[in-house]
């Protein structure tokens, strides 16, 4: 696994290993500078790269985000998710160009808040305004908004319900001239998406918190 802050060769860690593309090995350079930029901004959340998916595009690279619970002593693991980054240089249906971000977020949220009809509205929102402040241009957006509630059962009946939100979306990033999209404000968006759905600061100006659950006993 590449440490977090250094960067590394096309072909490695999350990268699918592939042959070199220019476009697409100076992209990711972007991506994972972009990443290591937002450890100082946003320190609950901790970064991991994972395989890349190998059957969607002929080049990705994708990484994993935890947030932490803010605090002393062990640190709960209030949220997560995940950024995937394809490129086909011949672009897909959709796409409106040779790259597409894909992006998933999970959060755990009280349950009267999971049980509000606009979540879905608010919980979209928060992703699309993020990318509006830091990723202008960015185009094709596509995704849905997911309540959901994990009960136990046998061994586990005991264990309170828990309620939570999960967005899956997926966009086209801006092309310059270059060809190379700048990935940086797309990675701080995703971040800032997050923290507001685990009711983390810093929020975005005008953006609502979403209240983070309360951990029971």
């Amino acid at each position: 696994m590449r440490p977090v802050g250094q960067q590394e060769p096309a072909g490695q860690g999350g990268q699918d290993g592939g042959t070199g593309d220019a476009v697409f090995d100076a992209a990711v350079a972007g991506l994972y500078a972009g990443r290591d930029a937002q450890l100082p901004l946003h320190p609950q959340i901790t970064f991991e790269d994972l395989p890349a998916p190998r059957r969607l595009a002929p080049r990705a690279v994708a990484f994993a985000a935890t947030v932490a619970a803010p605090g002393p002593g062990e640190q709960d693991d209030i949220g997560g998710g995940r950024l995937v980054l394809l490129y086909d240089p011949d672009g897909q249906t959709g796409w409106l160009g040779p790259f597409r971000v894909i992006a998933y977020l999970r959060a755990e949220v009280e349950p009267e808040m999971a049980a509000d009809p606009l979540l879905g509205t608010v919980g979209w929102s928060w992703l699309t305004e993020a990318l509006d402040n830091h990723a202008p241009g960015w185009v094709a957006p596509s995704g849905t908004v997911t309540r959901v509630i994990t009960e136990g059962f046998g061994g586990k009946q005991d264990e309170p319900a828990v309620t939570g939100l999960e967005l899956r979306a997926s966009w086209s990033p801006a092309l310059p001239p270059s060809g190379v999209p700048d990935l940086a404000g797309h990675v701080a968006a995703w971040c800032d998406a997050l923290c507001t759905a685990v009711g983390l600061p810093p929020a975005a100006a005008g953006v609502s918190v979403m209240p983070r659950r309360r951990r029971r006993p």
